[in-house]
């Protein structure tokens, strides 16, 4: 993550546990890219996001599916996460 430029975009898709090696400064790493959600992912939570690092604009390119037991879809495992939609080349934070 150090390794990405101000201004490229970011692919994010999780299941299971992204969690295990999910430090505080990998969570600020996101939320700089604009996430609102990786703060609430937990164990087995499907999350999707698409940001652009160095920006300061909240991403709707982001969603999160909390595993739950009694909901869960997959045997045990939630449902899919999709996100879609033209993401802007070029983006104006003023």
């Amino acid at each position: 993550l150090k390794d990405i430029k101000p201004g490229m975009i970011v692919l994010v898709a999780s299941y299971d546990d992204a969690t295990t090696k999910m430090t505080d400064e990998i969570r600020e790493t996101f939320v700089a890219m604009g996430s609102t959600l990786i703060g609430s992912l937990n164990h087995r939570d499907n999350w999707v996001f698409a940001g652009r690092a160095g920006t300061k604009i909240k991403s709707f390119y982001e969603k999160l599916l909390v595993s739950d037991e009694k909901t869960n879809v997959f045997d045990g495992w939630p449902g899919m996460v999709k996100v879609g939609g033209c993401f802007p080349r070029t983006v104006d934070d003023t």
